[in-house]
């Protein structure tokens, strides 16, 4: 298992036993992105595979706080902005 997936596991297992529901939907949601990728392609991902799972997930949500922001929903934009930072947690550090 890479070294990221089993960071987000043990994040997994973490949120679970504090009960932080959010981060532990969000990390779910990751964990099954990358399972079905695995599935589909047989393999097992390693870390620069599971960062692209992560960049389109943050696509992904980004795109959505703009459908909701422009319907007036800024409780629906906060949640996403919400899975946006947990996701982010699990990217390499960006050069500047």
């Amino acid at each position: 298992m890479s070294d990221l997936k089993t960071r987000i596991d043990n994040d997994m297992k973490q949120a679970l036993r504090e009960k932080m529901t959010g981060r532990l939907g969000t990390i779910r949601l990751l964990l099954a992105a990358i399972k079905q990728r695995e599935i589909d392609e047989r393999t097992k991902l390693d870390d620069a595979g599971i960062v692209a799972i992560i960049d389109k997930m943050i696509k992904q949500r980004l795109e959505s706080i703009e459908q909701y922001t422009a319907a007036k929903r800024e409780e629906l934009a906060d949640k996403e902005r919400a899975e946006i930072k947990v996701l982010e947690e699990y990217l390499p550090t960006r050069l500047s």
